[in-house]
């Protein structure tokens, strides 16, 4: 007997494995470059700047009023503050929640990768596992130790967007390429798929398709997104996977 893996239980993992990234993102003229990624647990910090300066993210649309969340890499181990209002340098939390997981240095350029939970502590932002915007601050010091930052500073927003998960999933049976994908979707098993249905991630069908005897299938039109794919094989099982359309 064929075990066919519902639409409604790969919608369930699809979410518990989810994961979701701002991509890089050039913040003003600082020369600072900063990546968020999250999965179910865990939000990634990836801040790039001048090694000799202090490079700071402020969490949320207050910028740095007294009480928002910051993100400082700094001449001290605390990367974890709270801002004390424009005009005073930012206090330590009393725990530090963010852990470093990579300081490198290279031809001047710090690459630092931090880690924590998505909800951090009481004092902290919460960085959802979801698509959206979180809108931050940003400053570059003229050293190493909090001091004023002049006018290098700024605001910008990190546009969150699912990632693909290289995970694999037991349920998948057909082999398909390349994924993520910008038009044609090819089938490693010609021959086998009668027809191709896409869902978004809350389970509404957006396109279906009949394939049979078909390799690949125009997939130009789909909004960029991740989307599970249903395909119906000629021998009447069901297999299920997840594609991102760029």
């Amino acid at each position: 007997m064929k075990k066919i893996f519902t639409l409604t239980a790969f919608l369930t993992i699809l979410a518990a494995n989810a994961q979701f990234t701002s991509g890089n993102v050039t913040l003003g003229s600082t020369g600072m470059v900063v990546k968020l990624e999250t999965n179910a647990t865990t939000a990634t910090i990836t801040l790039t700047g001048n090694s000799n300066s202090y490079l700071g993210i402020g969490f949320g649309s207050a910028g740095m009023d007294n009480g928002s969340d910051g993100f400082i890499y700094n001449s001290q181990s605390n990367l974890d503050y709270t801002f004390a209002g424009v005009g005073s340098n930012p206090v330590a939390d009393v725990t530090q929640h963010w852990t470093v997981s990579s300081n490198t240095v290279a031809s001047g350029i710090r690459t630092i990768v931090a880690t924590r939970t998505l909800a951090g502590g009481t004092e902290d932002y919460t960085i959802a596992n979801a698509a959206g915007n979180i809108s931050i601050s940003y400053a570059r010091g003229t050293g190493l130790s909090l001091a004023n930052h002049g006018t290098s500073r700024g605001y910008s927003t990190l546009v969150m967007k699912a990632s693909l998960s290289t995970e694999d999933f037991d349920q998948q049976k057909i082999k398909v390429y390349p994924n993520p994908v910008t038009d044609l979707l090819h089938f490693g098993e010609n021959g086998t798929i009668k027809k191709v249905s896409f869902y978004d991630t809350t389970g509404r069908m957006i396109k279906t398709t009949l394939t049979e005897g078909k390799s690949s299938i125009d997939v130009s039109t789909l909004a960029k997104g991740t989307y599970v794919v249903e395909y119906e094989l000629t021998d009447g099982s069901i297999s299920y996977d997840k594609i991102v359309k760029k």
